[in-house]
């Protein structure tokens, strides 16, 4: 026992502090000065802004597509002490960044910022009152009088050109989540209409202007093309899905593990892991966005840097704020299953159809980051859009859910579903957990619940993926397919599901393929299960299980 109280000792005096991370800062300035951690995207920056002048970004909300605007607007603004290492009044060091060390001449530049990230943005005069206080603030500190504001076109025209004859240098400008109203507005025709009007009308000079433009910088959750806002501004450079920018936000890899080490070290002992262990669980849980053709894995640095501030592994890009939006969205769109979403191809011209048209969702799901691009398959010029990790998968089958139970009388909680489920794993009662699946999908309206055994399979997937289990679909044999195989640490369990027809066929097919051999060797039980769904009443009415060791049959109807 005494060597084992050393050994603790040991660990809790030699591990480091605890580091500051940004959750929730977008201010470039008070990362630096109040000693947050900042990954350094200076080269990214650098090369935009020595290589281009017109520029648009796609990336999904909390990426840090905020904080690489006010990154920006620094470096317009001369600010190289922000830059530059320095050393805290607690001790902490900042280091030097990239940019700081090249040849950037670090003048100051009139910027022009307008930001429409506020999510309380729901009306049309509330957008013009933004408006109308961004460029009032701007022209007050340029010297133009009240007198001589007219629309919002010519107040633009007027502000750049006071701007640069002020400063003395031409003007740059940076817009933030151009589409963030319009996005909130969808299902309102008349705004939307409004809203475009106004985002012409305030961002048409930026084309006409361009000899007294410095730089432009435009991020949104879509593509300005799909919007329909900047078909005069079509000058713009894309870089959303340019690989030498699929990492201008967001944590890489090797970011992670530089940078970022000392911070998974401890976390791991945190969480009484080893090191790569925790990486691997950041990895499964965060990793896997891609933002084009490359094979850079990007991570959520939202949910990554949450979770080592609090040493915990939870979902909290899903949780803070995304459930209704996407419940929301679903209900707009042609009824789907979570099967549906993952791994299936689209055109790269699907990208730019227009947002508001949820005929086909997938990019529209691509670009709010409930997927990402598995893979880039260019002889047809088509990516596979999937899921890009355990959190974002949990997260959306739990939306599946939540929207056909909204449907309900309200009555039933998926708790006590997820809980069945949690007293199966820990007790291996699998008559109690099907007696809950029953109650399940006899609560399921008579017009949500489609007559195919595709249906049933695509529910019995999103429930199981929405209490976090690990569980395959289609598992792929030698011999064809099995319908769900559950991982747990108890066993495993091959399901088969047959739609108005026995049990004893699921079973039997489950032998007769031999979808038990692939996990011959893993070590744990391994229980084939056949469940039967009547097609008069659309549920499981009839099941039966049996051990692959010992081909113990158990029968319940």
């Amino acid at each position: 026992m005494q060597p084992k109280c050393i050994y603790k000792i040991r660990t809790v005096s030699t591990m480091a502090p605890k580091r500051k991370y940004p959750v929730g800062i977008q201010s470039f300035e008070s990362i630096r000065q109040d000693g947050y951690i900042y990954v350094d995207k200076t080269p990214l920056i650098y090369k935009m802004i020595t290589e281009g002048k017109p520029y648009f970004l796609s990336r999904p909300r909390r990426f840090g597509k905020s904080l690489l605007c006010d990154t920006l607007a620094k470096v317009f603004e001369g600010r190289r002490e922000l830059f530059d290492e320095m050393t805290l009044k607690n001790g902490t060091v900042q280091p030097q960044l990239f940019i700081a060390e090249t040849d950037w001449e670090w003048e100051r530049y009139p910027v022009l910022r307008f930001d429409f990230s506020a999510g309380d943005l729901t009306t049309i005069q509330q957008l013009d009152t933004l408006i109308d206080f961004t460029l009032s603030r701007y022209e007050e500190q340029y010297g133009i009088t009240p007198a001589e504001r007219s629309d919002f076109n010519v107040r633009m025209i007027n502000l750049i050109h006071a701007a640069e004859r002020q400063v003395g240098r031409k003007v740059v400008v940076l817009v933030d989540e151009y589409d963030n109203f319009i996005l909130h507005s969808l299902d309102d025709a008349d705004k939307q209409t409004q809203a475009r009007q106004r985002f012409q009308n305030l961002f048409g000079p930026l084309k006409s202007e361009d000899e007294h433009l410095q730089f432009v910088f435009i991020t949104g959750i879509s593509k300005f093309s799909q919007m329909g806002i900047f078909s005069r501004l079509n000058q713009l450079k894309n870089i959303s899905m340019v690989q030498a920018y699929q990492a201008i936000c967001g944590i890489t890899e090797e970011e992670l593990t530089s940078v970022l080490h000392p911070d998974i070290e401890m976390m791991a002992q945190q969480n009484g892991q080893d090191y790569d262990g925790m990486l691997d669980v950041l990895k499964q849980n965060y990793d896997g966005y891609h933002f084009g053709e490359g094979d850079t894995d990007i991570y959520n640095p939202f949910s990554l840097f949450n979770a080592l501030d609090s040493g915990r592994v939870a979902s909290y890009w899903f949780e803070s704020g995304t459930t209704r939006a996407l419940i929301d969205m679903l209900a707009k769109m042609p009824r789907l299953d979570i099967t549906d979403v993952d791994d299936t191809p689209c055109m790269a011209e699907d990208f730019d159809r227009p947002f508001d048209s949820y005929e086909y969702p997938l990019p529209v799901l691509y670009q709010s980051g409930y997927l990402t691009i598995k893979e880039y398959r260019r002889s047809r010029d088509q990516y596979v859009l999937g899921f890009p990790n355990q959190e974002v998968r949990k997260g959306f089958a739990y939306c599946l859910y939540s929207y056909v139970t909204d449907s309900l009388s309200g009555s039933r909680s998926r708790s006590v579903f997820q809980n069945a489920y949690l007293d199966f794993c820990d007790d291996g009662d699998l008559g109690a957990f099907i007696s809950a699946l029953q109650t399940f999908f006899a609560g399921v309206p008579y017009m949500l619940n489609d007559k195919n055994e595709h249906h049933f399979h695509a529910m019995l997937y999103t429930l199981f993926v929405s209490f976090g289990a690990d569980v395959v679909a289609e598992d792929l044999t030698s011999q064809g397919r099995a319908d769900l195989t559950l991982k747990l640490p108890r066993g495993i369990y091959i399901i088969e599901l047959k739609y108005g027809k026995s049990a004893d066929e699921a079973l039997r097919q489950i032998d007769e393929r031999g979808y038990a051999r692939k996990y011959a060797m893993d070590g744990r039980p391994v229980v084939k299960v056949g469940l039967a769904f009547s097609k008069e009443e659309r549920n499981i009415t009839e099941w039966q299980a049996a051990t692959e060791q010992s081909d113990n049959t158990n029968n319940k109807q």
